[in-house]
C-alpha cells in the first residue's frame, strides 16, 4: 500500500510572483510564504511596483531644494509614464486604437488612391467635406493622429519587449529554483514511501525527468526540473513580429510607388514617370528607385461563357507581353493573368481591366487622311458597353480652308441587339455585332490653353455639332467598314474593320511587403506558442523519514491552472516508482507475492 500525505492543496500556488498579470500563487498569504520564490519568473511580464503619490516628497527651502524637488518630480513622473506606455493594457489600447483609425481610411475616399472621389465627396457635402479635411480623414494614413498612434505603438512594443527579452535570456542561463518548503501547498502533488535509498530517488528521478526534456538538477534533498520555455519565447516571437510588420508597413507606405497605364495591342509601356497615366508613390519615394524595365501587349484574349447563369462571365482573361529587364536586357515572353503579375525585381504588374479600341479614319473635305488611331473606350457596365472621345486636333481644314478641331463622340458596343431592339447597350461582351455610334462637333477642343483634360471626354464649350441638310443634329451608327459623312463637304469618319483590344495594367513597387508577411506568419506560430504551450515546474523530494523508511515527494506548479498538469505529473510519478517502487507495509494482511505495488495518484488529476 502507497502512504499518502494529508496535506490538502488549496489553490494555484506561485505566490511569489510579484502583483501583476503573471501571479500564480493561491491568494493566501500564508501558501505564499511557502511556496517562496518558487512560482516566481515563470513569465517575463515587467513588475509593476507601487509607486508614491509624491516623487519628490517635501521640498527643502531654498534654490537648491527647488532644483532638486524638481528633478526628482520629473523624474518620477518620466519612470511612471515610461511603465504605462510599455506596460501590455496600454499597448492592447493603442492597437485598438490603431484599428479604429483605420476604419475611416477604408470607408472614406482618400486622396492618396482616388482624389476625384474626393473632391466629388467635397461638393457633395458642403459640411461634412471641410470637417474631415481638417481632422485629416482625407489621408488617414499619413495624418498627425493616426502617425502619433503608429509611434507610440512602435516604442511601447520596443519598451516591452527589450527588457522582456533580456530577463527571459537570464532565466535560460540560471537554473530552476528550488522546491519549497512545503509541496503539499502546490496544486499537483502526491507522495510515497520506498525502500529505495533518498540518493538513489533523487538520481531516479534526475534521469527521468530529463529523459522528458525537463532542464534538471539536483539541489540537496530534491530534484528542481523546468519545462515549457516555449511559451515565452512564443510571447516574445509574437511581440517582435508585430514590430516587423509595423517597420515593413511603414518603410513599404513611405518608399512605395504605384502607376496604372492603359496599352493598346501593338503598343508598349518603359517604366518612367512620364508613361503613366496615373502615378502616385510615397513622400520618400526617389524617381532613380523605379525598376528599369519595358514591355509590349502583343495580344490580350478574353474569352466569355456563353451559357447558363454565369453568362458573360470571363473565362479567359490574358494578356501576352514581350519584356525586358534594363536597357540592353534580353527580350523574353510572357502571359499575365488576373492575379498573376509580372515580378520584376520589387515591381509587380498587374492586369486590372480591358476594353476595346475601334480604329478609325478622318479625313478632310479633300480626301486626305488627318486622323487613323485605334481610340481606347471606357467600358460602362458588365457586358463592356463603352464610351469614349475621338479628337482630331492637328491637320485639319475645312471646306473654306480654315483650320479646326474636330470632336466625336462615340459609344461603342460589342455585341449591339439590333436596329428596333433597345437602346444602344451592349447584348454579350465578346465582339459578336460590333456597333460604333458617333455624333460630331466643329472648332476648338481647347487644348491649346495648356490645360489638362479628360482623354474620354469631349469639351464642346467651344464647338459646334455638325448638323445635316434638315438641321437636325448629325449622328449614325457605324457598322465595321462604314462611313458617316459630314455636311458642307466637311469630310468624313469610317469605322475600320480593326478592332483592337487595350488592357490597363497597375505597376506597383512596395518594398517591405516579404518582411510584412514573414511577420504575420511569425506572429501566427508565437501567438500559437504562447496559448498553447504550458510552462511549468516539478519537484522531487526524498528524504528519510523517522522510522528510517524514504519519503517521496512530488509536485508541480504550471504558469496558470491546467488539468494536463496533474496529468503529466502522474506520468511522472509512475516513470519514479517503477524505479522505487512503494515498499510493502510490514503490519498488513500477506497478500499475492506477485502483486505489483500501487502506482500513487497525483492530487488534481482525474480518477480513473
Amino acid at each position: 500500500m502507497s502512504s499518502t500525505d494529508t496535506g490538502k492543496t488549496t489553490g494555484p500556488a506561485g505566490a511569489g510572483e510579484p502583483a501583476g498579470e503573471d501571479v500564480l500563487a493561491s491568494p493566501e498569504a500564508a501558501d505564499a510564504h511557502e511556496i517562496g520564490e518558487a512560482g516566481s519568473q515563470l513569465s517575463t511580464a515587467p513588475v509593476e511596483t507601487a509607486m508614491p503619490g509624491s516623487f519628490g516628497g517635501s521640498r527643502a527651502p531654498g534654490a537648491a531644494g527647488w532644483i532638486a524637488w524638481t528633478a526628482r518630480e520629473v523624474t518620477g513622473w518620466a519612470r511612471w509614464i515610461w511603465r504605462q506606455l510599455t506596460s501590455m493594457r496600454v499597448a492592447l489600447i493603442l492597437l485598438f486604437l490603431l484599428s479604429l483609425g483605420a476604419i475611416p481610411g477604408s470607408l472614406i475616399p482618400q486622396s492618396g488612391t482616388d482624389a476625384d472621389k474626393v473632391q466629388e465627396f467635397k461638393d457633395a457635402h458642403s459640411v461634412l467635406g471641410p470637417l474631415y479635411d481638417r481632422l485629416g480623414l482625407f489621408h488617414v494614413y499619413s495624418s498627425v493622429w493616426f502617425s502619433a498612434i503608429y509611434i507610440l505603438l512602435f516604442v511601447s512594443l520596443i519598451g516591452c519587449i527589450v527588457p522582456r527579452t533580456w530577463q527571459f535570456v537570464g532565466q535560460l542561463r540560471g537554473r530552476p529554483p528550488g522546491a519549497p518548503k512545503r509541496l503539499t501547498r502546490l496544486p499537483a502533488y502526491t507522495t510515497w514511501r520506498t525502500a529505495a535509498e533518498p540518493e538513489q530517488v533523487r538520481e531516479i528521478a534526475l534521469k527521468v525527468l530529463k529523459g522528458k526534456r525537463f532542464r534538471a538538477y539536483a539541489d540537496t534533498d530534491s530534484v528542481a526540473a523546468e519545462k515549457g520555455y516555449l511559451r515565452e519565447t512564443g510571447n516574445l516571437l509574437f511581440h517582435i513580429a508585430l514590430i516587423v510588420m509595423l517597420v515593413a508597413f511603414a518603410w513599404g507606405q513611405l518608399f512605395k510607388s504605384e502607376g496604372d497605364k492603359l496599352i493598346v495591342e501593338g503598343d508598349g509601356f518603359s517604366n518612367s514617370l512620364l508613361s503613366y497615366d496615373d502615378f502616385k508613390s510615397g513622400s520618400l519615394f526617389s524617381l532613380d528607385d523605379l525598376t528599369p524595365f519595358s514591355f509590349d501587349l502583343k495580344n490580350f484574349t478574353g474569352t466569355y461563357e456563353r451559357t447558363g447563369p454565369n453568362k458573360g462571365t470571363p473565362r479567359t482573361y490574358q494578356a501576352d507581353l514581350t519584356y525586358s529587364e534594363g536597357a540592353y536586357g534580353k527580350e523574353r515572353r510572357t502571359v499575365v493573368k488576373v492575379n498573376e503579375p509580372l515580378v520584376i525585381g520589387d515591381t509587380k504588374v498587374y492586369l486590372t481591366a480591358h476594353g476595346y479600341a475601334p480604329t478609325v479614319t478622318v479625313r478632310d473635305g479633300k480626301g486626305k487622311v488627318v486622323f487613323h488611331e485605334a481610340v481606347p473606350m471606357l467600358p460602362q457596365d458588365g457586358n463592356v458597353t463603352s464610351v469614349g472621345a475621338i479628337k482630331v486636333m492637328d491637320g485639319y481644314k475645312n471646306a473654306q480652308g480654315t483650320t479646326e478641331q474636330l470632336g466625336f463622340s462615340g459609344v461603342f458596343v460589342p455585341t449591339f441587339a439590333g436596329a428596333g431592339k433597345g437602346t444602344m447597350f451592349s447584348q454579350f461582351p465578346a465582339l459578336d455585332y460590333p456597333v460604333l455610334a458617333l455624333n460630331g462637333f466643329h472648332g476648338s477642343l481647347g487644348v491649346d490653353a495648356g490645360l489638362p483634360q479628360n482623354v474620354y471626354q469631349l469639351d464642346t464649350a467651344h464647338m459646334k455639332q455638325f448638323k445635316d441638310a434638315k438641321g437636325e443634329i448629325l449622328k449614325a451608327r457605324l457598322l465595321p467598314g462604314e462611313t458617316m459623312k459630314l455636311p458642307d463637304g466637311a469630310g468624313s469618319i469610317t469605322f475600320d474593320k480593326d478592332i483592337k483590344e487595350w488592357a490597363n495594367f497597375q505597376v506597383t513597387q512596395q518594398p517591405g511587403s516579404d518582411w510584412a508577411l514573414a511577420g504575420a506568419v511569425a506572429a501566427i506560430f508565437g501567438l500559437a506558442g504562447s496559448l498553447f504551450i504550458q510552462r511549468r515546474r516539478v519537484w522531487v523530494r526524498a528524504t528519510t523519514g523517522d522510522d528510517g523508511v524514504t519519503v517521496v515527494e512530488m509536485a508541480g506548479l504550471g504558469r496558470s491552472e491546467s488539468a494536463k498538469l496533474p496529468e503529466e505529473l502522474g506520468d511522472l510519478a509512475a516513470l519514479v516508482h517503477e524505479q522505487a517502487p512503494t515498499k510493502p507495509d510490514e503490519d498488513a494482511a500477506p497478500t499475492d507475492a506477485d502483486a505489483e505495488p500501487p502506482v500513487p495518484a497525483a492530487e488534481g488529476s482525474k480518477k480513473q
